[in-house]
């Protein structure tokens, strides 16, 4: 049974197949429930940061779109005047030791592509590795910060954190509302209830923010395409390729065929070899991968978060209330 089924029955009315696969969701739920109980009840120990830790997560798997959102964030804090780092997993990095530190002098395989991309894009210090309480030690012995934010890791409870942010992707929502793998949830929604902030990636929500285009980039060199071809092929590796390329038809580009690769995907040149000298599209999360063999006519879409004024509004609120931030 491959894993594209499953993932796709995830986004449909359930069937037969969410119905065979609900026992084991059942296990899931259990464990998941138990382990988060004997953090709460103190039976397993949390470990505390110097500073507070604010988590950008989300319930369910792939996609969200919290990668543009934390692009954002970042910028936002540093605004108001907070000393900013940045904790991921780091899921796909191939660094020789962790807690690994991203650097503009880091390399894909080392970094994984979203640390990579956070660290070409973000000024401030950015530490992947499984243990995060590690990553937390290295940031406390090298820099001054007045604050962490850990890229996902809202299912994490072992990091005790003082805000939690909750992206939801206003179109897939939560698939067919059912725990993995019979659905894409890691998390029931009515963990929801229990975050500070609901935040709806697109959508109309109150507390959103809108993926808007900011233009047609070279892979080869990053540098804005001010002239690009107004057809090609798409290319992904993301958890929800269907936004990308709906993207790019709105930005007139007529697509000829759309390849999708496993999320988080370390290209090479031989996943091209079939496409010859057609133009590609890809998104900047691929882009970074793909730059050492890149041809001159491969361009990426950047996008960048806009978060609605009462998402500004509230997370100040809600930082003053944490006593993080003291200003108006």
């Amino acid at each position: 049974m491959g894993h594209n089924m499953i993932e796709k029955s995830w986004y449909q009315a359930k069937s037969l197949l969410t119905f065979i696969l609900l026992p084991l969701s059942a296990v899931f739920w259990l464990v998941s429930t138990l382990r988060r109980w004997s953090f709460s009840a103190g039976l397993r120990k949390r470990f505390h940061a110097h500073v507070p830790i604010i988590i950008v997560g989300n319930i369910g798997i792939g996609g969200n779109g919290k990668t543009p959102f934390v692009l954002w964030l970042v910028p936002y804090l540093q605004l108001l005047g907070l000393k900013v780092a940045v904790i991921s997993r780091g899921y796909g990095s191939e660094a020789l030791n962790y807690p690994y530190e991203v650097t503009k002098a880091s390399s894909v395989k080392e970094a994984g592509d979203e640390p990579f991309l956070l660290a070409s894009r973000l000024n401030c210090p950015i530490v992947i590795g499984a243990d995060r309480h590690a990553s937390c030690m290295h940031i406390k012995k090298r820099y001054e910060v007045d604050i962490i934010i850990s890229d996902d890791g809202l299912q994490h409870y072992k990091m005790y954190r003082e805000i939690e942010l909750c992206v939801v992707d206003a179109r897939r929502r939560f698939g067919n509302g059912c725990l993995l793998p019979a659905g894409p949830l890691r998390e029931l929604p009515s963990r929801l209830n229990s975050v500070d902030l609901v935040i709806e990636n697109g959508g109309n929500a109150q507390i959103s923010y809108q993926l808007a285009h900011t233009g047609i980039y070279r892979v080869i060199n990053g540098s804005e395409a001010t002239v690009y071809p107004h057809n090609g092929i798409a290319i992904s590796a993301i958890g929800n390729p269907e936004r990308f390329e709906k993207s790019l038809t709105e930005q007139g580009i007529t697509l000829e065929s759309t390849h999708h690769f496993r999320d988080h995907h370390a290209y090479s040149a031989s996943d091209f070899a079939l496409f010859g000298n057609t133009p590609i599209f890809m998104t900047e999360k691929d882009a970074v991968k793909c730059q050492a063999f890149a041809k001159d006519n491969w361009y990426y879409l950047k996008v960048d978060a806009q978060p609605s004024d009462a998402l500004q509004s509230q997370l100040k609120q809600i930082l003053k209330q944490k006593e993080i931030y003291h200003g108006v």
